[in-house]
């Protein structure tokens, strides 16, 4: 296999959750050694598999692997001089230092950046947060749900008006924040290789939902859009709507320029008797609040004919639309497979289809998938590759300083027998 573009580079990934993980295995996925720094009590994502409709075991952690496939797990007492001796050794040949705990708990530990920056100056030092490190709100507890979703303005307008708001799902602000994190840590990596200095790239929730909405924020200055929440009765171009079928299924039309498709669209819903009506032109429906009245029309045709029944014929007709899926259908999708967003996996209760990470490079074979690191898995491989001889090892691992696999395995949920086995 020839060698992947960021072999040779090492990185500390010293962060819980989804949206720092994420963007350390990007870096995992590509080659780097990286080194999951872990406390006593573990990354918490080891713990939600019952929350999250998945099983409790370690052996069959399907989210876990998806945020840190690749990676080798260490767990420290940072606590101690001998754990802070210890990551600081590492950080010595660590090329790449990534992590998501609160500024202040940082600082008290001394791992803060500008307590970093002169002992290793080729650092690159990512810090991912939920508000940012200045304002008011820096050190409130930073989640997807808040600081992405609600604070963002994106969970309080995107739900149809008179209704509640969207049932959300984890990871979806973490992963997008998350890849923009691992494209700033890539710009000040190549930067340290070409220059000797490294840097400090600051990414948060906040800021990044904001940014991903950036048109409809901006517009929203003007006052010449609906105020939101809306209903879809009134969306503001009716050929960028859903539309519900005959068989309970929905249809995402996605038609910006308007006046462009019309001529086309009506015919095959049958309505070629309203094409060339000055009535529903874009500029009509919208000075004449026409939304309601022209909705219905598309709502009474896509009623007519099941989601199967429209997709064949949108297609043909080559319209941008989509039925919406749900997950299930989603796993079973042969354009997903076709282009590698899926990997078959072997566990305990049989096959499972992941996910991968959605950067590929044409030159680099993709690694196989591989599960996350158990707690502590790696520990004395990674202190010994310091010099720590075995007699260290010992005392350490006596005084608690860093614990093993089976040290943790019961607190895990784990089991020797169920091992044998995975």
């Amino acid at each position: 296999m020839s060698k992947r573009p960021l072999e040779g580079i090492k990185v500390i990934d010293m962060s819980t959750f989804i949206g720092a993980p994420a963007c350390a295995r990007f870096f995992a996925e590509f080659g780097a050694d990286v080194i999951k720094v872990e406390p006593k009590s573990g990354d918490a994502v080891r713990f939600n598999g019952v929350s999250e409709g998945r099983l409790g075991t370690p052996y069959e952690n399907t989210t876990w692997d998806l945020e840190n496939a690749h990676k080798r797990g260490l767990v420290l007492d940072l606590k101690s001089p001998e754990g802070q001796k210890i990551l600081f050794q590492l950080l010595e040949t660590t090329d790449v230092f990534i992590t998501n705990w609160r500024p202040q708990a940082l600082k008290k530990l001394g791992l803060d950046y500008e307590s970093l920056k002169d002992r290793f100056p080729k650092l690159v030092y990512g810090s991912f947060t939920g508000y940012g490190e200045e304002g008011p709100d820096c050190n409130l507890p930073g989640y997807d749900f808040t600081a992405f979703w609600a604070r963002s303005g994106l969970l309080g307008t995107l739900y149809q008006k008179d209704s509640e708001p969207i049932n959300l799902i984890p990871g979806i602000g973490d992963h997008t924040t998350g890849m923009f994190m691992a494209a700033g840590m890539m710009v000040a990596l190549y930067n340290a290789k070409m220059t000797g200095r490294g840097d400090k790239v600051e990414i948060n929730l906040f800021h990044s939902a904001v940014w991903t909405q950036g048109i409809s924020i901006q517009a929203a200055q003007y006052g010449l859009g609906p105020k939101y929440p809306i209903s879809r009765k009134y969306a503001q171009n009716p050929f960028n709507n859903i539309y519900k079928t005959k068989d309970g299924r929905f249809i995402q039309l996605s038609m910006p320029p308007f006046d462009l498709f019309y001529p086309k669209f009506m015919p095959l819903i049958g309505r070629a008797d309203l094409v060339g009506n000055p009535r529903y032109t874009m500029d009509s429906i919208t000075k004449n609040h026409l939304h309601e009245e022209f909705i219905s029309i598309l709502d009474e045709a896509f009623a007519q004919k099941t989601a199967d029944e429209w997709d064949e014929i949108l297609t043909k007709a080559d319209i941008p639309h989509c039925v919406a899926k749900v997950w299930e259908e989603v796993l079973e999708d042969e354009q997903a497979w076709a282009i590698g967003v899926f990997e078959k996996v072997k566990y305990l209760t049989g096959e499972r289809t992941m996910v991968r990470q959605p950067v590929t490079l044409k030159s680099v074979e993709k690694r196989k998938y591989a599960r996350g690191p158990f707690l502590g898995e790696h520990r004395e491989e990674i202190i010994r590759e310091l010099g720590y001889t075995d007699e260290q090892l010992k005392e350490l691992h006596e005084k608690g300083v860093y614990y093993t696999w089976d040290d943790l395995r019961e607190q895990c949920g784990g089991n020797l027998e169920e091992e044998k086995s995975y």
